[in-house]
């Protein structure tokens, strides 16, 4: 079948009915530029029953989901395409309570796929913001006494936005990384990995930006109680609201991968291609990871 588009449900339940139709899928995208064996690295081969291919050099015979984030998984792979479906499209979070009992999948399991879901969102920053860039921190959590401000002794998770503008002063790209406090040696990553250096900067008056602007042409203003940073508030406003339909508590060690779903789900909206699509294809192109590599919390 040809890539799905939409985001309508029931289109996409008629379009991939069954494990067999998601993983003919699959082995189009995975051998859309033809096959490379796994094993030996050879290129000649025949495909086999069941969406397998068969290597002529050391007879390995590889499956669609070998080798891919769907490496072995158990509760059937129509069921792991609707996950990813649902993470893909859906305006709102949902937690892993949620998409267990929607999908008849144990909690734990369905909590460890949606990890990897969210390794495949992970940005591959070939592609830096460029033209004017708008930058401030903000945090993750409950109200707490006498806490206001840049607070470092804060439980809260303290995060820093990147968000690019177009010539008509609307959002285009988004990144956020989690730090541990608000020096300059914890802001730095995010500029190191999204922002071009050619990139029009603004902040605010925080002196954490002050060492980056041997690098960058940083602009500090007033922030003005935001008003000088709407755009970029009204993001991070959307950012706590999403992260809010999680019922359950998002520990710091998880915090990144969500920051990671977020902003892949919002840097695709304006691409033709869907994103259901592209996630697949992320997913293929992923080495496969296990719940050990996960790290383990009590949360989840």
């Amino acid at each position: 079948m040809e890539q799905f588009e939409g985001q309508d449900i029931l289109n996409f339940i008629k379009e991939l009915p069954n494990d067999a139709a998601c993983k003919a899928y699959l082995a189009k995208i995975k051998w859309q530029d033809g096959f490379t064996c796994m094993k030996c690295g050879h290129t000649k081969g025949c495909e086999k029953v069941d969406y397998r291919y068969h290597c002529y050099n050391c007879q390995h015979v590889e499956s669609a989901t070998a080798n891919t984030l769907f490496h072995k998984v158990k509760f059937g792979l129509q069921k792991a395409f609707c996950v990813v479906f649902e993470m893909s499209t859906s305006s709102k979070s949902i937690s892993s309570i949620q998409m267990g009992k929607r999908f008849s999948i144990r909690q734990g399991t369905a909590w460890y796929f949606m990890q990897k879901v969210r390794k495949a969102m992970k940005s591959s920053q070939k592609y830096p913001l460029e033209k004017l860039i708008h930058v401030d921190e903000f945090t993750v959590g409950g109200k707490e006494e006498g806490k206001q401000g840049r607070s470092y002794d804060t439980k809260k998770k303290k995060a820093v936005i990147a968000v690019e503008l177009t010539d008509g002063n609307k959002v285009k790209r988004v990144y956020i990384r989690s730090i541990k406090d608000y020096s300059a040696k914890s802001l730095t990553p995010i500029f190191e990995e999204h922002i071009s250096t050619s990139a029009k900067i603004v902040t605010d008056k925080w002196r954490g930006y002050q060492p980056l602007k041997q690098m960058y042409d940083i602009d500090q203003i007033y922030s003005n109680n935001g008003a000088n940073f709407k755009q970029l508030h009204i993001v991070i406003m959307q950012v706590k609201s999403w992260l809010r339909a999680i019922p359950t508590h998002v520990s710091k060690w998880h915090i990144q991968a969500y920051f990671d779903e977020f902003c892949f789900r919002i840097n695709r909206s304006q691409f033709k291609t869907s994103i259901f699509h592209k996630t697949i294809n992320r997913m293929v192109e992923s080495k496969p990871i296990y719940q050990n590599q996960i790290k383990q919390t009590l949360s989840v």
